[in-house]
């Protein structure tokens, strides 16, 4: 089974990027933010807690988001893989994961960091509030304390894949085809 961590900053592509790597490769996209929006836009009980943290630009409850990410997979036994991309974002849910896939016999194979300068986050993320209409890309002050979250209480869970030799950092700049390429010129290692 073939299963990644995409990973990166609010705004870094990751959900631009699973869209062409689940086409190539034929992977479940699991994105974390998609599936809260969902919630939060059907008013479950876990979409009103998500969007109590989401709007406030902090990250949901490790438990809360590790037991959704699991019920999520266990819709799709016969996957070839997963791209697990907004997940793991703290060392605790990185290694909740991994004991999850033991159970599955499988593990993750690699993680792909797309890295992009602040200043260009900001400006990727109010272009995308102002064409999508998400509240969480249309203030300049939350996008700022979403990436400060990530860099204090997320990027910290690279290490624990670059630990195991499975972190792989990609620039997150430049065309989408080039920034593709660079992708999958690691993933086809994995192969």
């Amino acid at each position: 089974m073939l299963n990644i961590v995409l990973f990166g900053p609010p705004g870094a592509g990751k959900g631009t990027q699973s869209v062409k790597l689940v086409k190539k490769y034929k992977l479940v996209h699991l994105s974390t933010g998609d599936i809260f929006r969902q919630n939060m836009a059907q008013e479950t009980e876990l979409g009103l807690l998500a969007k109590e943290y989401m709007c406030k630009g902090n990250l949901v409850p490790d438990n809360v988001t590790i037991n959704m990410l699991q019920a999520e997979v266990e819709k799709h036994p016969n996957a070839y893989g997963f791209i697990f991309d907004g997940f793991p974002r703290t060392i605790a849910q990185a290694e909740s994961l991994d004991i999850f896939l033991n159970t599955k016999k499988t593990d993750v194979k690699l993680m792909l960091a797309l890295e992009v300068s602040e200043e260009e986050l900001v400006k990727r993320l109010l272009k995308r509030g102002e064409e999508s209409g998400r509240a969480d890309d249309a203030d300049k002050e939350i996008i700022i304390n979403r990436i400060k979250v990530y860099h204090e209480q997320t990027a910290v869970a690279a290490g624990y894949y670059a630990k195991q030799n499975k972190y792989f950092p990609i620039n997150g700049v430049g065309s989408l085809e080039k920034i593709f390429n660079s992708l999958c010129k690691v993933m086809n290692r994995f192969i």
